[in-house]
């Protein structure tokens, strides 16, 4: 038995809190990652990541599995066909509820990217979100974070999640397509589907979660969104190679706060641009503050999220829910440490 393991089963055994390792050899090189939809600019610092070699750097092998939305890629690793989520940061709180354990490790992007539209043909009709009510709404995925925050949307104004039809479109030109065709009658989704819409004219944006700014108007306060997370049994048993996924995140991380727009265009491969170098460049400058600079979670956002959460979802009760074993810093203050 290796060092690392017979320290890591003493602190098991001794019910010590928290993921205090020394990094040592990974236990394991060859990590499989689920995503939902990982040509979003919500998810660019995982495609920084890969595309400049950062996981390779580590000792990683990582494989990344593409599903429509985040909702799928959290069944891949529930199921057990995937070890690791690259996903919003809410499914652990979703999931602790159900009784299952999983951790958010690093954080990609502290505001969710995401915006609501309505389609320019049911524009005129629309004063609030009461007038969604027995509509078609296209999500990335049923159950995804463009499904869930979408619920909170409605709630304010009254409207419960079967009040509307959810529909699934994915995060590229499927809801496009949807949208034009009168599939569906409102959307909410990433960019840069999003912002190509709002240029072609297709939709009108009514809610905008793409800034600081707005994110705080509707949920008073910073929501922490894209981040890495996985069963909490897989980061106790895997602590090195959890901590080498997370060095390559914040890494991407700081590359992103640092890099100029023509930087990002030169790694981004071209099927994520929608065929528009020009549009692509357009929205990521509407969202390249929502990016984490340092991969942290707060413990505000962590607090925020569950009380949106709750005042939808009568399946939460805050009084169940014990946040700290929904996220952990720990990984991420060393690879800050590494990476200055």
């Amino acid at each position: 038995m290796s060092r690392t393991h017979r320290a890591l089963l003493t602190i098991l055994a001794l019910g010590l809190p928290g993921f205090v390792f020394a990094q040592g050899a990974l236990e394991r090189k060859d990590v499989h990652l689920a995503v939902g939809g990982k040509a979003a600019l919500y998810y660019l610092p995982l495609t920084v990541a890969e595309q400049l070699g950062y996981f390779k750097e580590e000792g990683l092998d990582v494989k990344i599995s593409d599903f429509a939305g985040g909702s799928q890629s959290l069944r891949a690793v529930v199921g057990g066909s995937a070890d690791v989520v690259s996903g919003a940061y809410e499914h652990t709180i979703n999931m602790q509820a159900q009784k299952q354990s999983l951790i958010a490790f690093v954080q990609m992007g502290r505001v969710p990217q995401i915006s609501v539209g309505i389609s320019t043909a049911k524009a005129a009709n629309y004063k609030s979100p009461k007038d969604l009510k027995g509509l078609k709404i296209g999500v990335s995925a049923p159950g995804s974070s463009t499904n869930i925050l979408f619920n909170y949307f409605i709630s304010r104004d009254g409207l419960k999640p079967n009040d509307v039809a959810i529909i699934g479109v994915g995060t590229g030109a499927g809801g496009i397509a949807a949208i034009k065709s009168g599939q569906i009658d409102a959307i909410s989704n990433t960019d840069p589907m999003m912002t190509k819409l709002e240029m072609e004219g297709s939709i009108k944006v009514i809610a905008d979660w793409r800034t600081v700014k707005g994110t705080e108007q509707t949920f008073g306060g910073q929501l922490p969104a894209a981040s890495l997370y996985a069963p909490t049994k897989f980061v106790r048993e895997n602590p090195n190679t959890v901590q080498a996924l997370t060095n390559a995140i914040v890494r991407a991380n700081k590359w992103l706060a640092r890099a100029s727009s023509t930087d990002v265009l030169k790694v981004v491969p071209e099927a994520y641009l929608l065929g528009d170098r020009a549009l692509y460049l357009f929205a990521y400058d509407k969202v390249k503050e929502a990016f984490s600079r340092d991969g942290m979670m707060s413990e505000a956002g962590a607090k925020a999220t569950l009380r949106i959460l709750a005042d939808y979802n009568p399946k939460i009760n805050p009084a169940e829910i014990n946040l700290g074993d929904t996220y952990t810093n720990e990984f991420v203050k060393k690879a800050n440490a590494k990476y200055k």
